[in-house]
């Protein structure tokens, strides 16, 4: 080969090793190695992803979020999970002796609500309210109640959480658009999402996550409480938020005595209270009540 043509190649090839070498950086920078073959399907399915934190968008859940409320209800009765406290029985007997001392009436007695067919009714009572309320105390839980209506008094009752913040029972079905009142609103708080209702002589049920407000030594709310309800297979809450009750008809405010004092008394001191099941003068059956006290959120 002619000495211009060997010296024409040399300066060629020395250009292409030059932008090679230039080119190599950029390209094992931009691109990422490829990974080790796993050993097996099984270690591929089992191997952790990691999201860089600049690729973890505004909905990328933490891994430390807890799992949503999506309680059961299909089917009914509903069986009391592990660690549940049971206040009444799927199908409580009459004159037996363990059934009902998980409630008492508003003087810390014994309750006068009949047994029958299965369930607790309530005894009404005029002139004055014939609430009862759980020994059990709480401060946040997961509570359970499963309830049937009547058309007598248009089927009207309630939960009262703690006294204060009532879910709402009410002969509702078919009501459109469901107000502050009607059954599955947070009394004078919040109208349910959906008419879940159903019609008077079938079973319900609610299912109800609660966080209890906080308070500061002097029984003042500094932080509030929220609940979630579902109802009938129906979310009718979402997370609503509250701090002092609202109702004009909770217990503290209505034949209150000693003994009812002393309840309100120890729940703004230490935020546990009980459950309170409404005497509204209409006999609505209860069956299958349960709570699971929740860790501090």
């Amino acid at each position: 080969m002619p000495t211009d043509n060997v010296a024409r190649h040399c300066f060629s090839y020395g250009i292409c090793l030059l932008m090679l070498s230039l080119f190599l950086p950029l390209t094992r920078n931009a691109l990422p190695l490829a990974a080790e073959e796993p050993a097996n399907d099984d270690e591929a399915a089992v191997r952790p992803v990691t999201l860089p934190a600049a690729l973890a968008g505004p909905d990328t859940v933490p891994a430390t979020t807890e799992p949503p409320f999506l309680p059961v209800q299909n089917r009914l009765p509903v069986a009391a999970p592990t660690g549940a406290i049971v206040l009444l029985s799927a199908r409580p007997q009459a004159g037996a002796d363990s059934e009902l001392p998980q409630f008492v009436n508003m003087s810390g007695g014994p309750i006068d609500w009949p047994v029958r067919e299965g369930s607790i009714q309530v005894q009404v009572t005029p002139g004055h309210a014939n609430h009862i309320l759980s020994t059990a105390v709480f401060r946040d839980a997961d509570i359970h109640a499963e309830f049937m209506t009547t058309p007598q008094g248009q089927g009207n009752s309630g939960l009262y959480l703690h006294g204060h913040y009532e879910l709402q029972i009410y002969d509702s079905f078919g009501v459109n658009p469901p107000t502050e009142q009607d059954e599955g609103s947070l009394y004078r708080f919040g109208k349910p999402l959906v008419n879940a209702a159903k019609p008077t002589g079938q079973w319900q049920v609610y299912d109800i996550r609660f966080r209890a407000p906080r308070r500061d030594a002097k029984g003042h709310v500094e932080k509030v409480g929220s609940i979630t309800a579902w109802l009938n297979g129906q979310k009718v809450q979402d997370n609503i938020e509250f701090q002092e009750p609202r109702s004009p008809y909770i217990p503290f405010k209505h034949g209150v005595n000693d003994y009812l004092r002393g309840i309100e008394k120890r729940l703004k001191e230490t935020g546990f209270g009980p459950l309170f099941l409404q005497d509204h003068g209409s006999p609505v059956r209860f069956r299958n009540i349960w709570i699971v006290p929740r860790t501090d959120s």
